[in-house]
């Protein structure tokens, strides 16, 4: 019997945050107030987290993680890949002193603002250089492969929630991230990905032919009733 293993899409994206937010971002952390982050983490996941978590409930904290939501939500390839319908509250991580995030599966149904939010995506944005830290490496493990990740930062790891991943032990220095949680409009991550080689083809017609072309009208029509068909509304 032959088996064939299908790859998860695993999208690292590059420069989700400008230079001023970078800048606003170096001068936001020190001033979070930070906690265990197993006080959020459920019973099983308490096991095998060792992190903190920044209290967002704080003026300052509101703000980052507002800004940090938006320039993540208006990422064109952010909106490509994961044809995003609502996205979870952020939350700010930081990992040191031999901290880590054990193998582990993020809830399927999480909650926002009192309703049940289908987690179909998982994105962790890093915050500070890799320099900056030795190990703190995100793993995420997939039948018959294995991809880690180390971001500069800015950049983005999106991911599917239903994968087992992991954050390696920080040996030295410390590790800041944000990480959330994305319920797509589209439910089945093959229809997703066909949207997204779409919406790839779409960009590169355009750079050689008129948005008014029949080709390019053409395809808006099909990506348009794709989604119409596939989306949870």
């Amino acid at each position: 019997m032959q088996i064939i293993i299908k790859e998860i899409m695993i999208l690292s994206v590059s420069n989700i945050l400008d230079s001023d937010m970078l800048d606003r971002i170096a001068l936001d952390l020190p001033t979070l107030d930070w906690r265990d982050g197993r006080i959020t983490a459920g019973s099983v996941a308490q096991k095998v987290k060792r992190n903190q978590q920044a209290d967002i409930a704080t003026h300052e904290g509101k703000l980052l993680a507002v800004s940090l939501q938006k320039a993540i939500a208006k990422h064109p390839v952010v909106k490509a890949a994961a044809q995003p319908r609502r996205f979870s509250n952020l939350v700010l991580s930081k990992t040191e002193n031999d901290g880590y995030y054990g193998p582990h599966v993020d809830n399927a149904i999480m909650t926002q603002s009192g309703e049940p939010l289908r987690t179909d995506l998982s994105f962790t944005l890093f915050l500070n250089k890799p320099d900056d830290y030795d190990g703190g490496e995100l793993i995420i493990h997939n039948a018959g492969a294995t991809q880690s990740h180390k971001g500069d930062m800015g950049d983005l790891i999106l991911y599917p929630s239903s994968s087992i991943h992991e954050v390696a032990p920080v040996t030295k220095g410390e590790r800041i991230v944000c990480v959330g949680w994305i319920e797509s409009l589209v439910a089945d991550v093959a229809q997703r990905e066909i949207l997204f080689d779409l919406e790839n083809l779409r960009v590169s017609l355009r750079a050689s032919l008129s948005t008014q072309s029949l080709e390019s009208v053409t395809l808006d029509k099909v990506i348009a009733n794709l989604i119409r068909q596939w989306a949870v509304t």
